[in-house]
């Protein structure tokens, strides 16, 4: 029996095409490549979490309502009267489970679309990729702002099931007009659905949730990853009530473990120390953009989340420069023509900042 034969009669041939996501190995770099938050919980409360997670029973299943969690993101996290949220592990399960829930039958005529910016959060092609539906990019101004006659233009010519507007942008860190959101839901009307992802919202302080119940088609998506919980991969996302019932019947029933459970609680109920956070880095981040914006042919992009977009004369030798010293950022510059020559940085403490601002300077001086 021959594997490769076994593989191509059995592994989908746009499976086979693709190539795994790839992570780095970070070990031993300062790393500013994943938008994370550098600051651990202070001390005085690693005892009480410690304590928490012990008395998690592991030998039992979690309860399938998640209802103590979700109490908690109703009350603090900005949820309107009489809606609800749905978890996921992390929002990569939560956009796979609704590409999987838009995404037409062969029966039905015709293999539905998903819409988004381009570039934009990369698990957005990819979902729809694996869920069968088709992708399409439109892609952004040269100001990195949204090309709306191009987006209308795409509305009515596909007619997409599903939209994704990451609010802000990533990798391009900007907010995109409020009005053109308004309009890309309105061009959508009751035929498809539009998810505002903020994954970066403590870092914008600007938000659609609040606005839910103005646009039964709207759907907002969030993640306590960027508020410093990577760990622990919990997403969450609330749209009316009946369309997020449709949702949860392709949420596998113990989805999030109780380990996470256990620890997003406790934080939750700390809520204030993870605000605190974000507000520190706030300030970093314009710190940091100011002191890029210093350095010799450096164009810095304006951000409302907790990275920076920057635009240096050759990305790659500079990306290379700062590998041998050991940092780790990103480097976006084959992403899209837009992004010719940009570098994405993570937004990190005083001190991790400093070392990656003495290797570019270095970098840019060679």
């Amino acid at each position: 029996m021959s594997l490769d034969s076994l593989i191509a009669n059995t592994i989908r041939s746009d499976v086979r095409s693709d190539h795994i996501y790839h992570v780095p190995d970070a070990s031993g770099f300062v790393k500013l490549d994943a938008m994370e938050n550098p600051y651990v919980l202070p001390s005085h409360l690693h005892h009480e979490l410690a304590q928490r997670i012990a008395s998690v029973a592991l030998n039992r299943y979690p309860v399938a309502s998640y209802d103590t969690v979700k109490q908690r993101m109703r009350a603090k996290l900005g949820i309107p009267p009489g809606y609800d949220v749905m978890l996921g592990n992390g929002s990569d399960e939560l956009i796979a489970i609704m590409a999987q829930a838009c995404a037409l039958q062969p029966a039905e005529g015709r293999r539905a679309v998903m819409m988004a910016p381009a570039p934009s959060f990369v698990m957005f092609q990819r979902s729809a990729m694996v869920a069968g539906m088709d992708f399409v990019g439109v892609p952004l101004q040269a100001d990195l702002t949204l090309d709306m006659p191009a987006m209308l233009a795409a509305i009515a010519r596909h007619k997409p099931a599903l939209v994704f507007l990451a609010y802000p942008n990533n990798p391009t860190g900007n907010l995109f007009d409020a009005a053109d959101i308004e309009r890309v839901l309105a061009a959508l009307g009751d035929q498809g659905l539009c998810v505002v992802d903020e994954a970066y919202e403590p870092f914008a302080q600007r938000s659609f949730m609040g606005r839910l119940p103005e646009f039964p088609n709207l759907i907002v998506m969030r993640t306590l990853s960027k508020l410093g919980l990577a760990g622990i991969r919990l997403g969450y996302m609330s749209c009316a009530p009946a369309l997020l019932e449709q949702f949860d019947k392709i949420r596998p029933p113990y989805n999030v473990n109780v380990l996470t459970q256990a620890a997003a609680e406790f934080c939750l109920d700390h809520l204030e120390v993870l605000n605190e956070q974000a507000a520190l880095l706030r300030q970093q981040r314009s710190e940091l953009s100011e002191a890029l914006a210093k350095l010799p042919g450096v164009n810095v992009f304006p951000s409302a989340a907790n990275f920076i977009l920057i635009r240096v004369p050759n990305a790659d030798s500079a990306h290379a420069a700062l590998l041998e010293r050991k940092v780790l950022i990103k480097n976006v510059g084959r992403m899209h023509n837009v992004l010719a020559n940009c570098l994405r940085i993570t937004v990190s403490t005083p001190e991790e900042n400093a070392i990656m601002l003495d290797g570019l300077k270095a970098a840019l001086a060679a």
